[in-house]
């Protein structure tokens, strides 16, 4: 099975979940109204914001596009918002497309010969890029030029066609899967982080402003506390707290409001959903583990690339669950979240 038709698999079964951080059909029209437009309104990842503002502003003062630019990090973290900032800032258009969406260097050759001066191609999922669509990329991003094989056989030849100077943005979310001289090409490259909890606080109140939804302090905070992180969840939960409050509340959202309608989606206090107590609990039932991933699967009735790349990430980044070489371990943090006694102290160093 290749990597892409993994990808597309764990995304499909990710999809299905509210705190998942890909991006859902409903969340389409939600980006589009509550993304910042400018730096300026763009909260949290302060490092990258500062760079890019220099960046920026450097290529505007020399009028030059600005130079090509990497964003990598998990889903849901702003990647695609920080494109089209960059377009705006620099007051350039913007073209999106993706990586599997690129299928032929035709495909590529047409969207490079549309582009005006300075304009912004952003590609996401970017490492997912055909190997020939690849090294069609590689003079364009260099040199702005697009070399094309007229003809075949003894009577192929190449012209050189010249681009006027543009800038590729490039997202991943996996960036050890790009290949060197792709990634050597990108003058600048950011990782974004997931958010801290003052930040998921600060984009939960800016949403709940845009969609005029009232709550008080602790009421967003709650949805933010929840969120993972990551605003897109933070986002998504807040629409479902909107919904319920205006069916079962007054339509503010307090605290008690955001608590019982994140208790009804299943969403618990640190952003598990039941999934994830899942996994915990199976390997808990197994004595704490360690479990390997694939008997691991088999218990939940999921597939192991699924547990490895949509449900273990966040449970690692808790501290709920170790990788060992025997295989997966919960740690005493998970038997703590679930309510559970943990295991006796000679019994850990033993898992350990």
């Amino acid at each position: 099975m290749t990597e892409s038709t993994l990808a597309d698999r764990a995304a499909s079964h990710s999809k299905d979940r509210m705190v998942t951080p890909q991006r859902r059909e409903e969340d389409a029209a939600m980006d589009t109204s509550l993304r910042p437009r400018s730096l300026d309104e763009y909260i949290g990842q302060d490092k990258v914001k500062e760079n890019l503002r220099i960046l920026i502003e450097a290529a505007k003062a020399r009028g030059e596009a600005v130079d090509h630019v990497l964003l990598y990090g998990p889903p849901g973290l702003g990647k695609t918002t920080l494109a089209t900032i960059i377009a705006h800032e620099m007051g350039v258009s913007i073209r999106t497309t993706s990586g599997p969406a690129i299928e032929r260097p035709g495909d590529l050759a047409a969207i490079l010969t549309n582009l005006q001066q300075g304009d912004i191609l952003f590609i996401d999922e970017i490492h997912r890029l055909g190997r020939v669509v690849e090294e069609i990329l590689y003079p364009a991003m260099e040199d702005f030029c697009l070399d094309i094989i007229i003809g075949k056989g003894p009577a192929a030849r190449s012209i050189r066609l010249q681009l006027p100077p543009f800038t590729i943005v490039g997202a991943t979310t996996r960036i050890a899967l790009m290949t060197s001289p792709l990634r050597d090409r990108f003058g600048v490259i950011y990782r974004l982080d997931f958010y801290d909890e003052a930040a998921m606080l600060a984009i939960a109140r800016r949403s709940a402003r845009i969609l005029g939804v009232p709550t008080d302090e602790a009421g967003a905070a709650e949805v933010a506390r929840r969120a993972r992180g990551t605003p897109r969840i933070a986002n998504r939960l807040l629409k479902r707290v909107r919904d319920y409050a205006q069916v079962r509340a007054e339509g503010v959202i307090t605290v008690d409001v955001a608590r019982q309608a994140l208790a009804l989606l299943e969403v618990d206090a640190l952003g598990l959903d039941e999934i994830d107590r899942r996994v915990l609990r199976t390997i808990i039932k197994f004595g704490g583990g360690p479990v390997g991933v694939e008997t691991l699967a088999a218990a939940i009735s999921e597939e192991a690339d699924t547990i490895m790349d949509v449900y273990e990430p966040y449970l690692l980044q808790l501290g709920f669950l170790s990788r060992t070489p025997r295989g997966r371990v919960a740690t005493p943090a998970a038997y703590e979240h679930l309510g559970l006694e943990p295991p006796a102290p000679e019994q850990q160093s033993r898992l350990w």
